[in-house]
């Protein structure tokens, strides 16, 4: 039983499918290592490792910066690690790729929804996250391709606020902070800048300013109805799409009166739609890649 500041995360059941931890055979050598069930999955390129919070050994932060390297691992964003909870289909704590841990990913969210769905009959998967309960309703099902919409619950819009990126030639760059449960500094551009990215990791630099890190995601109006964002999250860097994040962009432009709900976000990686009524709503697809176990 894995102990946090959320309390103790009880073992996953058995319906999810996994066994927890045992041997692989291949050929005729039998590893005894410990391994690790796990599933991938992927929404729009933002791409996701789920596993039983039960089957890991030592530390989350530092096995899951093990299981997200690209090179020597499996490669992912992040690992959603899921154990049971009593008002939910699942508890997910979500890992980045450099071990720490966030409150939530939309995009996570609904990779784990989708993995819910692909072993069971359900058409509605609650899961609680660290920014608390979201309700995802299955929409169409093809295959492993899965589409939902979640209920994201309220957007808090902030104060804009004006950086400097601390270059020698003066540059400042102004900004909307925008919660979805987790921070994000979205900028209204009318083109992408060169380097964004750069600008992007000066903005993350800023810890007076954020202490609890900060994603940030830079946001061209395409059309009364329509975004294009790109993003760089926090404990990630540049990723191809951000369930939040595409939230987080949709709910600036709407507010600045750019756009009106609801909003077709365009990230690298794929579209999402997002709504903002009485709450904001996300509706997105998510594709389950493989899954294995990994040596750990």
């Amino acid at each position: 039983m894995i102990e946090s500041a959320r309390g103790a995360c009880p073992p996953l059941m058995p319906a999810f499918g996994w066994s927890g931890i045992r041997p692989v055979c291949v050929g005729i050598m039998t590893h005894t290592n410990p391994t690790i069930p796990f599933t991938k999955a992927s929404a729009c390129g933002n791409d996701f490792l789920i596993a039983p919070v039960s089957a890991a050994i030592g530390g989350l932060a530092e096995l899951s910066r093990r299981l997200c390297d690209r090179h020597n691992g499996i490669g992912a964003d992040g690992v959603e690690w899921l154990c049971n909870d009593p008002e939910a289909d699942a508890m997910a704590r979500l890992f980045n790729a450099d071990g720490s841990e966030a409150e939530i990913s939309g995009n996570g969210t609904r990779c784990v929804a989708a993995e819910i769905c692909s072993r069971t009959q359900k058409q509605e998967v609650t899961i609680r996250t660290g920014a608390g309960l979201k309700m995802c309703r299955l929409i169409t099902r093809q295959d492993s391709i899965f589409e939902f919409e979640t209920a994201m619950g309220e957007a808090e819009v902030g104060e804009q606020l004006a950086l400097s990126l601390g270059r020698a030639k003066p540059e400042r760059v102004l900004g909307l902070r925008v919660s979805m449960g987790n921070p994000h500094f979205v900028v209204l551009v009318e083109s992408f800048p060169k380097e964004w990215q750069l600008d992007a990791a000066l903005i993350q630099a800023q810890q007076a300013q954020f202490p609890q890190g900060i994603n940030v995601e830079y946001v061209v109006v395409r059309g009364p109805h329509e975004i294009e964002i790109r993003l760089f999250e926090r404990g990630v860097g540049e990723t191809q799409s951000s369930g939040t994040g595409s939230c987080a962009s949709a709910v600036a432009a709407i507010s600045s009166s750019r756009v009106t709900s609801p909003v077709s976000v365009i990230a690298p990686g794929g579209t999402q739609t997002v709504s903002w009524e009485d709450q904001v709503y996300l509706r997105g697809p998510a594709t389950i890649i493989c899954r294995g176990e990994a040596f750990i």
